[in-house]
């Protein structure tokens, strides 16, 4: 038995009791179970919290912990709240409606406790259904550093569910933005001079579509406002210039564009069959 991962997974929930289970479930089956589990509930309008409890007992108090929100304040808050809470060295997110690979806890904490430098890992993200196995690890493995020029062509590496970050980083998620918190915050992250990685596996899924699915992440419109939001705002606090902000721009503005065509196609195939 491999000892335990000094990492606490932190779960933002909101009206997630269809779910949850198996995004616990894909932690609880780690190959190196990390240390905790933190499970917040955002003030769900369902029987979530219930659930969650009840998860909470089947699994063990003393690795899943508990937090309902008393009010509604969105996932920033949320990973805030888990992430404050949290007592292991490091801290791992995983949204609600994902799932992660058997090996993720695994490969990461082994690239961590190799580099005592290294703030911030992710891996690569995939899109497939609920039923699915997890895509397998292919050789070779590799961790590859992201440079500050990444992150300020507005390219996000890092998806949510699959980064684990260092706790006693001074940042945390702004909580006035409700879409692109976490591009926000990885980029000053980077940008602050913190290094970080991407191991070059699928280690994390999503079981839904990227654009125009339910959810915050669904309204590509909206995704795309909060994406100028959060642009204006590194700008204003220093992270990047005005000829970068020009050019992020400019690049939102081409992969608004693709974004809206995929929809509409996916939209159209839907309504012709």
């Amino acid at each position: 038995m491999k000892t335990t991962a000094p990492i606490s997974v932190v779960i933002p929930c909101y009206n997630a009791a269809q779910s949850i289970s198996r995004a616990l479930q894909s932690v609880a089956r780690q190959s190196r179970r990390p240390a905790e589990v933190i499970l917040v509930d955002d003030c769900s309008q369902d029987d979530t919290l219930d659930r969650l409890n009840e998860l909470a007992d089947r699994y063990g108090r003393n690795w899943v912990k508990v937090i309902g929100l008393p009010t509604n304040s969105g996932p920033s808050r949320a990973r805030n709240a888990g992430w404050n809470a949290a007592t292991s060295e490091y801290v791992a997110f995983l949204d609600s409606d994902d799932s992660w690979h058997p090996a993720k806890i695994e490969l990461q904490a082994a690239f961590l406790a190799a580099d005592d430098g290294l703030d911030l890992i992710a891996s690569r993200m995939n899109v497939q259904a609920p039923d699915m196995p997890a895509p397998a690890i292919r050789q070779p493995i590799i961790c590859s550093p992201i440079p500050k020029a990444v992150l300020r062509l507005y390219h996000n590496p890092f998806p949510t569910s699959s980064v684990v970050l260092r706790r006693s980083l001074p940042f945390r998620f702004d909580e006035r933005l409700r879409r692109v918190e976490d591009y926000h915050l990885w980029a000053r992250i980077v940008l602050a001079g913190r290094h970080a990685a991407v191991i070059n596996q699928m280690l994390s899924s999503c079981h839904k579509a990227r654009f125009g699915a339910s959810g915050l992440s669904g309204d590509i419109f909206a995704m795309n406002a909060a994406g100028a939001d959060a642009r204006r705002l590194l700008y204003k606090e220093g992270y990047i210039s005005a000829p970068t902000l020009a050019l992020q721009t400019a690049i939102a503005k081409v992969r608004h564009l693709r974004r809206v065509l995929v929809v509409g196609a996916r939209w159209a195939a839907s309504h012709t069959k």
